[in-house]
């Protein structure tokens, strides 16, 4: 099981990036996790797939920025542990 965490810095919120990234995770499919908004205007990612390949998708297309009106500027991207999520959840 490969699980990491992203903080993604830029314009990502008020631009419906948590829902875009939410509609992503299901397209490529065997993603789950959470997104949420964080305080200092980043957004929050923990993602989890067994298939390496769907993860490096989802975060190539968190990179490019999954809702049209975003801009993102910055990915960090981290090895994380967290528990097993069983679906892909945007949490307010």
């Amino acid at each position: 099981m490969k699980k990491i965490r992203m903080i993604v810095s830029g314009r990502v919120q008020g631009v419906g990036f948590r829902y875009t990234t939410n509609a992503l995770a299901k397209e490529i499919g065997d993603i789950k996790g959470r997104v949420w908004n964080n305080e200092d205007g980043t957004v929050e990612i923990l993602a989890q797939s067994d298939d390496a390949s769907k993860i490096a998708r989802f975060i190539q297309a968190i990179r490019k920025g999954p809702s049209r009106l975003s801009h993102v500027t910055y990915v960090d991207v981290q090895m994380a542990q967290f528990k097993d999520f069983n679906d892909f959840r945007i949490n307010d």
